[in-house]
């Protein structure tokens, strides 16, 4: 009889994939899109999910299915130095560029700006981010296994602290949601502005680079077939899905009804401290503080640990000291910026980047149908790339968009790539990609028994 898992073990592979994908941008995104989505905020919250939680189950999935070691593993598929470029492009964004430095700044705005005056603010978050990282540092060094207590005892604290917050918003209503103000990047394609508001999240780059933890852990609990260890892995991961998906639905409408008594915040970390205040006062701020502060040091830890693991192995004349140092400095410099503007600055990366993310996962899933084939592999990644420039561009800031050639390359684009100008202008050539590498191996394959 095949081995699966026992009701024991899916809960504690469940409960580890939520403590790996939930970090400061699960909790600070939603709220942000509920106050922008107003009266629309049912479908705008539709598109979050599917990105917010399905892709990144679909990653651990590709990772199971495809019994790759990692995502520069799977990535090889295309080629060697794709591989190395796009590895290290998914851990340079989920590592110094912008998850970490988010993490310290979404620390500051939620536990520590709320007891500043605005003009202190700077000097404190430099001051803030140095020890931050300092500690998550030390701790990198030589990770134990005390991060597996603190994530034991914070997360359900944490939950529950949420989880009262929450029901107070509920019970006790800011304002209603159907007179709430709709923003109007959600008043056409809230769906749409839903699914790209997802990217922030991060969480299906980061289930390209955490599927291999997911899929080692359930083969040491004995499954090896890899049709098995994806269907755990599904089963497994529903735990995860529906807290996850149950606590981004409550943040989003719990930002809607935050309208009711105050105006839209720059980023959703100044929102939710607002709300917590709110309801809890000075000592709920304070816990919460204590509580983000300390969850996202949990997650910065492991962030750290993750990226300097990976570029040893890409890069072994260096350190694994040399790499924590380079992941630790970066961030703190970084975070400095503020949370809005990081925010702002990595959009455009997650508009290029996405694209190619979100192909490569399903092509791993779709591969038995297409034999592995690595012409397929190579010329979807090479549509959807072209493509992904373009939706990048298209996401900077004003000064870049107003830059005469940019305007017009992008307004050339915009006229002949369907879904362009609401930022999904990778759809059609990913699959066009996908058809002229199914027809040119199949043409290939002809050839070469003709």
């Amino acid at each position: 009889m095949e081995k699966k898992l026992s009701l024991k073990q899916y809960i504690y592979v469940g409960s580890m994939l939520f403590g790996l994908f939930f970090g400061a941008g699960n909790l600070i995104f939603p709220v942000n899109m509920g106050q922008l989505a107003g009266g629309h905020v049912f479908l705008a919250n539709l598109g979050f999910l599917v990105t917010g939680i399905g892709l990144p189950f679909l990653g651990v999935v590709a990772i199971g299915v495809s019994q790759s070691k990692g995502v520069f593993d799977l990535a090889q598929r295309i080629n060697r130095t794709y591989a190395y470029i796009f590895t290290i492009l998914i851990y340079l964004v989920i590592g110094p560029f912008f998850a970490l430095p988010r993490l310290a700044t979404t620390s500051f705005e939620v536990g520590i700006a709320p007891f500043l005056n605005e003009k202190n603010q700077p000097l404190v978050l430099a001051i803030f981010s140095i020890l931050f990282f300092l500690v998550a540092f030390l701790f990198s060094r030589k990770p134990t296994k005390i991060l597996d207590y603190v994530g034991k005892f914070l997360n359900p604290i944490f939950l529950v602290l949420l989880g009262i917050v929450l029901f107070l918003g509920f019970t006790r209503p800011m304002g209603t949601i159907s007179s709430a103000a709709v923003q109007p990047a959600y008043q056409t394609h809230a769906f749409i502005k839903g699914f790209t508001e997802g990217y922030n999240t991060l969480d299906a780059l980061a289930s390209l680079a955490f599927g291999i933890i997911i899929v080692t852990t359930i083969r040491s609990m004995g499954i090896e077939k890899p049709n098995q260890i994806a269907k755990d892995t599904i089963k497994s991961g529903a735990i995860s899905v529906v807290l996850m998906g149950i606590i981004y639905t409550l943040l989003a409408y719990l930002g809607v009804m935050s309208l009711g008594k105050f105006g839209i915040s720059d980023n959703g970390g100044i929102a939710l401290a607002q709300i917590s205040n709110y309801y809890l006062g000075t000592v709920g701020s304070v816990l919460l503080a204590l509580i983000v502060i300390s969850a996202c040091l949990k997650t910065a830890i492991g962030l750290i640990t993750a990226f300097s693991e990976t570029f040893v192995e890409l890069f072994p004349s260096r350190s694994y000291q040399f790499f924590i140092i380079i992941a630790s400095v970066l961030p703190c410099l970084f975070a400095n910026v503020g949370l809005t503007k990081i925010i702002e600055i990595s959009l455009p990366v997650l508009m290029f980047v996405y694209p190619l993310a979100m192909t490569l996962i399903l092509l791993a899933i779709l591969s038995p149908l297409f034999k592995h084939r690595k012409i397929v592999y190579q010329t979807t990644t090479a549509f959807t790339l072209l493509a992904a420039i373009f939706d990048g561009l298209a996401a900077c800031p004003q000064g870049i968009l107003d830059i005469p050639v940019i305007a017009s390359l992008l307004t050339f684009v915009g006229n002949y790539l369907p879904f362009f100008s609401i930022g999904m202008g990778w759809i059609l050539p990913a699959v066009v990609g996908f058809v002229v590498g199914l027809i040119y191996s199949q043409v290939s394959k002809k050839q070469t028994a003709g």
